[in-house]
Parts: structure tokens; C-alpha cells; sequence
């Protein structure tokens, strides 16, 4: 069986694929087989059927995962790649006709976003429950992490001493003033990490932490996370907030510019005495009117299985959500540390609180 990645052409493909229209790129699409295997037991390749996987991850190596899954199972995955918003967008638009099974989002706050939305549908599965930590999925069991990545601090080897950071909140301090970058306060990445402050902190403490960061800024805020690690390497600022995976990513490159951006960058898991580090995920659910929601069901089991695991987590240097499973050696070099134990589905309870009290504090 093969991955079929189907362009984001707007809605028309949905509806149309939904209302039973063939459009000509996906003239091989058929409708789901009632005989679809169930979770445990692998269906009969001829007999499978197919799901509609709608992803915001835009990793090539993902792909090679799709490809074990649709030969272990004989399911087809018909990948529909786009940001979290516009995928989002698309299904709420879609309606009761989506096509949508499974939607797969690179942040935690999207995914409770569409679970308020009633997008999503509670899953009933013995195995994601067991092997899926209660902190890395929802309450009611509509969405679940199927990767762990950290937010940390990346730093000049150049200028800066490891013994000089500390935790989150220090980099609030007027020693870093000018010497701080981060991305914009669109990014949900940084709008979990304040919603996470504002749970430990209280609202007001976090405002004042926030305003601190903004006025340490070397720069307006511009780039992802690379272009941060970028900035510090150049000498643009001294200290930057990133995701773990950014900079492995770069250092398990063979490409010598890479290897050059990384060349004094050090990496420090912050909060270890006060907390832990903080933590998102990329995880998915299964859609409110999945027409294949079974074959759903059986992929989302499917990829948190230790060979899929290694393939989802460790080919995007990201850290398996199942306990027991060791990172790639890339990532296992940043060593071990203290991942904070907040539930991730608060953070989401939290994001429009998080986005005002940016906005208040003039980070843009």
C-alpha cells in the first residue's frame, strides 16, 4: 500500500471526496470497507480501507511511518498537509461532510482548541490510556501526545557561562537586557509556555515575567526557532527560547552549514530546582465525523507502538511519549533531565488568557 499526500486545494477536495465526487487526483479514494479491522487484529490488506489524515506536521520522515502502517495494516493514508488553523478551519467548515479522520496538530493548544469545538470525538482504547501518560492527553479522551518535545534555553558558548542560567523566570532579569530573542507571541509554542506560567505563577506575577522578556529583546520578534538558534550563533543576542528539537535537528545534520550554526551553541533544560522544564507535544485525535473512524482508531494505537515510536519521535529528535523508550543519540546527548508535570490540557484552558496578557505586555 502507498501514502497518498493530497495538496490543502481548500475545501472543495473535502466536500467533494465526502459528497462522493472523485476529483482526478484521488480517483483511486473508496469508501470505507464495514468490515475494517478493528484494533487489535490487522484487516486483510484487500479488504483495509483507507483514513484522511489531516496534518500540520511537515516532516519528510514522517512519511516513512505512514508508509509502515498502511504495509502492516493495509490501511491507506491520504495525507492533507497544512498549518493547525487552517486545517482546523477546513473541518469546522467541512461540517458533518468532512472527510477528516485524524487530525494532527504541533501543539497542545490546538488540540484542546478543536476538542472545545466539539471536532473531535472521545476515543475509547485500552491501549493509548495505558501507554500514553494522563499528562499528555486530554481529560475525556479526545486527543492524545504522540511526541514530547522541551522548551529551552540555547545559548552562546561564546559569551555566556552554563552556571549563569537558571530557570525561565531569570530571563526576565536586566542582566539580559539586549541579549534575549525569541519569536513572535503568534507562536504557540511560546503561548503554552505562558499559559504555563500562568497556572504556576498567577496572572499578574507572569504579566510582570513577560514584560521583563520584552524589555530584555536584542531584536524585534521574527523567525522560528531556527532563525533563533541563527541569531545566537551570529552574535545577534546571547540567550534564546527554542524547542529541544531544533537544535538537534542541526546538530545530527551533515550539512556543514549546520554544523557551523551549532558550533557554539549549548542547549540547558531550565527550572530543574523550580518545577521542571517545560513541555509540549505534537498529538492527535480522531475527527467528530470521522467516516473511517475505526481505521483511525487502529492508526492512532498503531503509532504509539515502540517501533512507531522511533520512527515519529526519534526521526524529528523528539522525545516518545511511552515510558521505557529511550530519544535518538542526538537527542539522548542533551542528557536527562526534569520535565515540569503540569497537564498540557491546561494550557489550553489557559492560551486566550496567555495571548492577551502578551499583547498587554508588548510582546508582538
Amino acid at each position: 500500500m502507498k501514502l497518498r499526500s493530497l495538496p490543502l486545494w481548500g475545501l472543495m477536495l473535502g466536500l467533494a471526496l465526502s459528497a462522493g465526487c472523485t476529483p482526478n487526483a484521488t480517483t483511486d479514494n473508496e469508501a470505507p470497507d464495514s468490515s475494517s479491522s478493528s484494533s487489535t487484529t490487522p484487516a486483510p490488506v484487500e479488504e483495509a480501507g483507507e483514513i484522511n489524515l489531516y496534518s500540520s506536521r511537515h516532516y519528510d520522515s514522517d512519511a516513512e511511518l505512514y508508509e509502515k502502517f498502511a504495509q502492516t495494516t493495509g490501511i491507506e493514508v491520504n495525507l492533507i498537509e497544512g498549518n493547525d488553523d487552517e486545517l482546523i478551519e477546513r473541518i469546522k467548515t467541512e461540517g458533518a461532510n468532512s472527510p477528516a479522520d485524524v487530525l494532527i496538530t504541533v501543539d497542545v493548544a490546538r488540540l484542546w482548541r478543536s476538542q472545545q469545538d466539539g471536532l473531535l470525538k472521545p476515543i475509547e482504547s485500552e491501549v493509548l490510556v495505558s501507554e500514553i501518560p494522563a499528562q499528555l492527553r486530554s481529560s475525556d479522551n479526545t486527543w492524545f501526545g504522540l511526541t514530547k518535545r522541551a522548551r529551552i534555553i540555547v545559548y552562546n558558548t561564546d559569551t555566556v557561562e552554563a552556571s549563569e542560567l537558571s530557570t525561565y523566570e531569570d530571563l526576565a532579569d536586566p542582566k539580559w537586557k539586549g541579549r534575549f530573542c525569541v519569536r513572535s507571541s503568534s507562536n504557540t509554542y511560546n503561548q503554552s509556555l505562558v499559559a504555563a506560567k500562568i497556572i504556576e505563577l498567577g496572572e499578574p506575577a507572569t504579566e510582570e515575567w513577560v514584560k521583563g522578556l520584552v524589555s530584555n529583546f536584542a531584536r524585534e520578534p521574527e523567525g522560528n526557532d531556527t532563525a533563533q538558534i541563527q541569531a545566537v550563533a551570529a552574535g545577534e543576542c546571547d540567550v534564546a527560547l527554542v524547542n529541544s528539537y531544533y537544535v538537534a535537528r542541526l546538530r545530527s545534520s551533515e550539512d556543514p552549514q549546520d554544523q557551523e550554526i551549532v558550533a557554539n551553541i549549548g542547549a540547558f533544560f531550565p527550572n530543574q530546582d523550580a518545577g521542571g522544564t517545560h513541555i509540549n507535544i505534537s498529538g492527535a485525535g480522531i475527527v467528530a465525523n470521522a467516516p473511517n473512524a475505526d481505521a483511525a482508531k487502529q492508526f492512532l494505537e498503531f503509532m504509539v507502538t515502540p517501533e512507531a515510536q522511533e520512527i515519529f519521535a526519534n526521526n524529528n529528535n523528539e522525545y516518545p511519549v511511552i515510558e521505557g523508550l529511550e530519544p535518538n543519540e542526538t537527542v539522548k546527548e542533551f542528557g536527562d533531565w526534569i520535565a515540569s508535570d503540569l497537564p498540557l490540557e491546561s494550557f489550553g484552558e489557559k492560551n486566550a488568557d496567555a495571548v492577551k496578557l502578551m499583547d498587554r505586555a508588548g510582546w508582538k
